[in-house]
């Protein structure tokens, strides 16, 4: 859930890492911001440009703010300027077309937040980094708690198992009675991890979700694409972290 809120966010960072926005003065007119691209075009790792009315821009705020842009609906006039966006092909440039950006007449402001994307994009790298390490270390754990608890019933039907392999029973027919309880262990599992997991991500948007939305103007995911999403995910670690452990406690017994 973590990684996912992450990723989102990187998108909406990188998004705005590789591009630059040139604001507007009100009385700079669409013509004139069509010389400003026809001639940033020109340089050096631009792959376009192209003139953003106030009213797309304000389109793209309400679309990024999902659920909370009803907030915008209080707003009497559209406080937003026309801008030109200009997209970055090499980033190596970037600072060099920032540069040019500020020289044009007729402009407001020049978006290009580099050093703060840069530290943020590692930061975001690092959690990720940290997530999956985190999440290998709870398969391993699942998969060891799975295995303890089929190899507890293993050994209270020890006296059955030798009895089967005696007469002739296939490692795979002794197998799969344990194989089939490690499954629906994990199934059980997954399901209560789905349900606690959606629960406490629902709690934590209502505790923290505006104040994310106010730093970042940025959403987190909504529960229901969480729920969606990780319910076939959850189902499969669970199937399978079940039959991992159940296949490894079995081992002992079948090899003897």
């Amino acid at each position: 859930i973590l990684v996912i809120n992450i990723n989102t966010a990187a998108q909406s960072i990188q998004q705005d890492y590789d591009s630059i926005e040139i604001f507007l003065l009100d009385e700079t007119t669409e013509e004139q911001a069509n010389v400003i691209i026809d001639d940033i075009k020109q340089e050096k790792g631009v792959d376009d440009a192209y003139f953003k009315t106030k009213e797309e821009a304000m389109e793209d705020f309400r679309v990024r703010w999902g659920e909370n842009a009803y907030l915008l609906n209080s707003l009497t006039e559209n406080p937003l300027p026309n801008s030109v966006v200009v997209m970055i092909g090499d980033l190596e440039y970037g600072d060099s077309i920032a540069e040019k950006a500020a020289t044009y007449d007729g402009i407001e402001d020049v978006k290009y937040y580099k050093d703060t994307v840069d530290k943020l994009l590692s930061a975001t790298r690092f959690v990720q980094i940290a997530a999956v390490i985190v999440m290998i270390f709870l398969i391993i754990v699942s998969i060891v708690v799975v295995a303890n608890t089929i190899k507890l019933t293993v050994f209270n039907r020890a006296n059955e198992i030798s009895i089967m392999k005696y007469v002739g029973a296939t490692n795979w027919f002794i197998r799969g009675p344990f194989l089939a309880e490690g499954i629906i262990i994990g199934i059980i599992s997954a399901g209560i991890s789905i349900g606690v997991s959606a629960a406490l991500y629902n709690k934590i948007i209502d505790v923290i979700g505006d104040q994310i939305f106010s730093v970042f103007s940025m959403p987190m995911v909504p529960v229901g694409f969480m729920v969606y999403n990780f319910t076939w995910i959850f189902l499969a670690l669970g199937i399978s972290i079940g039959a991992c452990g159940s296949i490894i406690s079995m081992r002992k017994f079948l090899d003897a």
